[in-house]
């Protein structure tokens, strides 16, 4: 199962993972995000019972969906079979991470004058993102704000906690991404006991979404090869 980012939706998760995972013959779980609030802990209560239902997991997501998928295995190492975390944002606390930041700035427009007016402050955004935003901001509907609340504000795991999640991890890092870090990404690389790190950039998201995902997906296979 994967989540998606913060204000983003599972059309761009199907997007980014559902090519390589197919390749390797892995079914994609991708629910819609629960509305405004409940973002964080509806994902989670989802995991729970997929858990509960197939046993164990391959989770992932991409930026506070990453997140979440970390806390869970950390939660739950014993129902999670590996790790696919593309771009996340910041360790432990977020603090002043540049993802929480845009994120509250993000909420705090939209609670004030409303998504048209949020939007139209991405106009030096990249044509694909601005579409992105577009849909998938407008799909939230009037938990938006809300819901990019809950992910400026919630903690990810520590990477102590990533250092006790001995599953294997594939990260996933856009090394001209200043929003998501490459050296987080790299840290939780370091963290986690077995994972690798892959490679791609904003630019090669732009032109093909699935660059993300198959640099997520490869540093995982390189990562089950480590005992």
């Amino acid at each position: 199962m994967l989540l998606p980012g913060t204000g983003s939706d599972e059309v761009f998760v199907r997007a980014v993972f559902a090519g390589p995972l197919r390749a390797l013959g892995v079914p994609l779980i991708a629910p819609p995000p629960p509305p405004g609030a409940a973002l964080a802990d509806g994902y989670l209560a989802t995991l729970d019972a997929l858990a509960d239902e197939h046993g164990e997991l391959l989770v992932g997501g991409i930026s506070f969906g990453a997140h979440l998928a970390a806390e869970w295995a950390v939660r739950n190492p014993g129902r999670c079979g590996g790790l696919l975390a593309a771009l996340p944002a910041w360790n432990g606390r977020p603090g002043q991470a540049p993802a929480s930041l845009a994120a509250t700035l993000s909420a705090d427009l939209v609670a004030a004058s409303g998504v048209d007016a949020a939007l139209a402050q991405t106009a030096g955004s990249p044509d694909w993102l601005r579409a992105e935003l577009d849909r998938a901001w407008r799909r939230h509907g009037d938990g938006l704000a809300a819901g990019l609340r809950v992910a400026a504000g919630r903690p990810s795991p520590t990477l102590a906690d990533l250092a006790r999640l001995a599953v294997p991890a594939g990260i996933g890092t856009c090394t001209d991404d200043p929003i998501h870090p490459t050296k987080v990404a790299s840290e939780w690389a370091r963290a986690l006991p077995r994972a690798a790190l892959g490679k791609t950039t904003l630019a090669a998201l732009g032109a093909d979404r699935e660059s993300l995902g198959r640099a997520t997906v490869l540093a995982f296979l390189r990562a089950r090869r480590r005992p």
